[in-house]
């Protein structure tokens, strides 16, 4: 199937729910160990509490993303075969699955770089996706042998560049890492960088953030309400679910604001 980087449950066989593990904790209310289906996982491999995940205390589910790992996993990689009527694959196929999961997130980040990229770097960003592309049309126990941390740190390298030179006119200050419940409402933060900030119920309302970087940034309960991310950089579908909106949040194109916005107002 052709390669999609947004997740497709109704493609998949609820791999993140059973390949991945979680711990008691504010994102998950109990323990689950590797290997072991989430106990809301039907055997039609469907969320039974899908609407409700915030409200049942399962707010890592609501921030994840596979980035189309599922699906091309579950219906590519494996050709349908289920974990469940197949279960001599099943050890295999939780181990593949978050490797390819990493892969197709950086090939995300690299999609959204080469859109916005000059010239001089595009080569190099589109000849870095065409290799980690390859890698993940192989065997699965080829996959298993990625080295992905000397991809992400080639990405992360060019991800910077790309970073650097897109906000280069707005000139703003560096911010700290540790911006938890950071009062920021109304900030003029146009072309700064939140890569890798920390920003967990953080009052950003109102604010500008027009060309901000927020490449690995935790939104989880930032408030968002009425804050201007247009043309935001790295910004994904998860960081969005994890923070909280209303209806005069302006997301960069591709983002949808989740259901949960329309709760609070």
């Amino acid at each position: 199937m052709e390669r999609e980087w947004t997740s497709d449950c109704q493609q998949c066989m609820g791999l993140c729910c059973v390949a991945l593990p979680y711990m008691e904790s504010a994102d998950f209310p109990s323990d689950k160990p590797i290997g072991e289906p989430c106990v809301h996982l039907s055997t039609m491999n469907h969320c039974a509490i899908h609407d409700s995940l915030r409200t049942c205390g399962y707010k890592g589910c609501v921030t994840y993303e596979c980035f189309g790992a599922g699906q091309y996993v579950s219906q590519t990689l494996y050709a349908k075969q289920s974990w469940r009527e197949n279960p001599h694959l099943s050890k295999e196929m939780f181990a593949v699955f978050p490797v390819v999961q990493r892969v197709h997130e950086m090939i995300v980040y690299l999609n959204e770089a080469i859109a916005v990229a000059g010239d001089v770097l595009v080569e190099e960003l589109l000849s870095l996706k065409q290799a980690l592309m390859e890698r993940t049309e192989q065997m699965p126990n080829a996959i298993m042998q990625i080295d992905i941390d000397r991809f992400h740190g080639q990405v992360g390298q060019l991800l910077n560049e790309v970073s650097v030179a897109y906000r280069k006119s707005f000139k703003q200050k560096p911010l700290a890492t540790d911006l938890i419940g950071k009062k920021l409402k109304g900030a003029s933060l146009r072309g700064a960088s939140f890569r890798g900030k920390w920003l967990m119920a953080a009052n950003l309302k109102g604010a500008d953030l027009r060309e901000v970087d927020f490449l690995g940034a935790d939104l989880r309960d930032a408030q968002l309400h009425g804050a201007n991310m247009k043309d935001a950089l790295f910004l994904t579908q998860s960081q969005v679910n994890g923070a909280v909106g209303n209806k005069e949040t302006i997301l960069p194109s591709g983002l949808v604001k989740p259901n949960h916005w329309n709760e609070v107002g």
